[in-house]
């Protein structure tokens, strides 16, 4: 059998770090996701045509111009190359999945001391809006929600506060 992977590495190690790569997005996330990496791509054929003018110019100032087109398509690239690496990695959440613990894309209530209750979506940390009811998994409340029951308490410190609630249900 003929082993495909880098130097040292084994089948398992490949897998388990592929794994840790995937990345799961709700469909709102995905499609933020893919309305970035078109935004993307479309500011970068704006600056590609923009340079290709100010190729045909040797003034000082369109040199300039070009100098920071450059950088500008730097930057678009960089993120671009960031965004359709995550784009590949990214899979929808789990339709089914067992709604007696808290996990990734799980929709959560939960009672605070006053007796009101919020609501959040667990997502991952790149489509994270706590505005917007979505916390990333990696906060220290969503680290905190994860794997917990209904009716668990929840606490976590934020700065010189403890916070507490109380989780009351999950989707």
């Amino acid at each position: 059998m003929v082993n495909n992977y880098p130097k040292n590495e084994t089948e398992e190690e490949h897998n388990n770090m592929n794994a840790a790569k995937t990345m799961y997005l709700s469909k709102k996330g995905m499609k933020e996701l893919k309305k970035t990496v078109a935004r993307l791509e479309r500011e970068r054929t704006e600056v590609l045509t923009h340079l290709r003018e100010l190729d045909k110019t040797d003034g000082h100032d369109e040199r300039l111009a070009r100098s920071e087109q450059l950088a500008s398509l730097e930057v678009i690239d960089s993120d671009l190359a960031d965004k359709k690496m995550t784009l590949d990695h990214a899979k929808l959440f789990p339709r089914k999945r067992d709604a007696l613990k808290v996990a990734i894309g799980s929709v959560v209530d939960l009672l605070d001391t006053q007796g009101r209750i919020v609501r959040y979506r667990l997502v991952e940390s790149i489509e994270a809006n706590p505005s917007d009811g979505r916390i990333s998994i990696k906060s220290p409340l969503g680290q905190k929600l994860l794997d917990k029951q209904l009716q668990d308490f929840v606490e976590w410190s934020a700065g010189v506060r403890t916070n507490r609630l109380q989780l009351v249900s999950i989707r």
